[in-house]
């Protein structure tokens, strides 16, 4: 049933959408040994620190523009295959320094795969600066500053993501002022492996627009009720918060609950691969084991569409295609 129909997602950071066969030709391209990570042709690990190392160590077999760029075509690529039209992509320049080519090169080659995946297919793609939460406030607020130099057309945002349960999250409202005062979208990973507290946190704090994941105000009927009177939207990944115990299965996930309470949702994969899923396996996860209709996904995507961080006629212009 979902198949045919339009997506759109805005929560998935790039290097945690490689696909496995990629990653291995990468590696094989710099003599780099995957038997730690990678395991019969799937990422392997155990918990939320291992899957960070898997992680790691998959973002560090992308090492200059180039490569960045296949990254991004090959994702966005498949996506609008299987019906996407609008991607968002958290990305990290922090990421660009540690492989040693620098931000600017790491977003240069990440929006030029962007540009030839929309070529091909017409899908359109914004970037999001992320800020690593373990790293600390200092990092984050250098992250912030780069987004807010705008060093591309396709920057649009900002989010804070990395390891929820250090720090607080007042210790980040300077970065996110910093971004929000130069005109870019906020949104913040909130709710997911910390309870709905976090959550709160977030709207009490940062006021962002969007909460990436935000699933854990379930939790607090309070919390729920003001999302929905706020009309902030929640960036949903089930299949991620499934492979990661943030819920045992598909039938306790609270998408359902969280949309039946007015909450405004949106489906996402956040690291497809490394949680054995796909935008479109969203969809059709929503479709046929939590029983959404098609209007109500069709409606998901329209949220999606109308919390972009975009411009208006693009905005118009992808909500013509729903």
């Amino acid at each position: 049933m979902t198949k045919t129909m339009p997506k759109a997602e805005l929560h998935c950071h790039i290097e945690g959408a490689t696909p496995p066969a990629l990653a291995l030709a990468q590696a094989e391209r710099y003599g780099v040994d995957t038997s730690a990570f990678i395991r019969n042709g799937e990422y392997a690990w155990q918990d939320f620190t291992s899957f960070v190392q898997s992680y790691d160590a998959t973002a560090n077999l992308f090492r200059d523009e180039e490569d960045y760029a296949l990254l991004a075509e090959t994702y966005l690529t498949e996506i609008a295959e299987a019906g996407a039209i609008y991607s968002e992509l958290i990305v990290s320049p922090d990421q660009g320094d540690a492989v040693g080519i620098g931000a600017d090169a790491y977003v240069r080659g990440l929006a030029e795969g962007a540009e030839r995946a929309k070529a091909k297919t017409g899908i359109e793609t914004r970037l999001l600066i992320v800020g690593i939460r373990h790293f600390g406030p200092e990092r984050v607020v250098k992250a912030a500053e780069y987004a807010a130099r705008r060093p591309h057309p396709l920057i649009t945002g900002f989010n804070l993501a990395g390891e929820e349960r250090m720090h607080r999250v007042a210790d980040f409202t300077h970065a996110f002022d910093i971004a929000r005062d130069a005109g870019l979208g906020i949104t913040i990973h909130a709710g997911e492996l910390s309870g709905a507290f976090s959550v709160r946190d977030a709207l009490d704090h940062i006021r962002p627009a969007r909460i990436s994941h935000g699933v854990r105000a379930i939790e607090d009927a309070d919390l729920v009720k003001r999302l929905a009177d706020e009309g902030v939207v929640l960036e949903v990944c089930p299949g991620s918060n499934v492979a990661l115990n943030v819920f045992p299965d598909f039938e306790s996930h609270p998408l359902r609950a969280l949309h039946e309470a007015g909450v405004r949702v949106t489906l996402n994969s956040d690291d497809p691969p490394f949680f054995h899923t796909s935008l479109a396996r969203e969809y059709e996860v929503a479709a046929t084991i939590m029983g959404f209709s098609e209007a109500e996904i069709l409606g998901m995507t329209r949220t999606g569409i109308e919390a972009a961080f975009v411009d208006e006629p693009t905005r118009q212009w992808l909500l013509a295609k729903l």
